[in-house]
């Protein structure tokens, strides 16, 4: 079973902020709830895991993602992940595309990305008619705790330009 997700989601800093947050694969799987890299295994693939509910059923999942296509200039990568569940009866893919682009204010920009996701296995039996509702509260949850990160970053830089109090 496929899904396709394209989301669009609005952050409280600076593009050049987002886009060096965003390369950071290992922070930016710490936003992913119940996600978290347990390996580096060459630049830019790593190992990890991650718990899904579907429906009835928690999934855990284990496999490899892999950052490649950076482009700089479109501050833009992609991601291209696969695994299997730990009883090995479920397996997904997914392929995402990610960009930053700048937002109508200073200062703001956008968090934009396209992904399809494929599950095969039990994973389709438990939750296939929800997979779309998951992922949606997933990188729902995922977006919200960038925000959070970044707008802490932007906060640092902010008070690192204005110099000390008093000065």
């Amino acid at each position: 079973m496929k899904v396709q997700i394209d989301k669009n989601y609005p952050m409280p800093c600076a593009a050049d902020i987002a886009w060096a947050f965003l390369q950071d694969l290992e922070t930016v799987a710490g936003c992913m709830p119940e996600a978290k890299i347990t390996e580096r295994l060459d630049d830019g693939r790593y190992k990890g895991t991650v718990t899904v509910r579907l429906g009835p059923a928690t999934m855990a999942f284990r496999g490899e993602v892999e950052m490649k296509d950076i482009d700089a200039a479109a501050r833009s990568l992609k991601l291209i992940g696969k695994g299997t569940d730990s009883t090995g009866s479920s397996g997904a893919t997914m392929n995402l595309t990610a960009r930053v682009e700048a937002g109508a204010e200073a200062g703001l920009c956008n968090l934009v990305g396209s992904s399809e996701v494929s599950m095969s296995g039990k994973a389709v039996a438990f939750g296939g008619r929800m997979m779309s509702a998951v992922a949606d509260q997933l990188l729902k949850q995922c977006a919200d705790n960038l925000s959070t990160r970044v707008l802490a970053l932007q906060a640092e830089r902010d008070a690192a330009s204005s110099g000390p109090p008093g000065g």
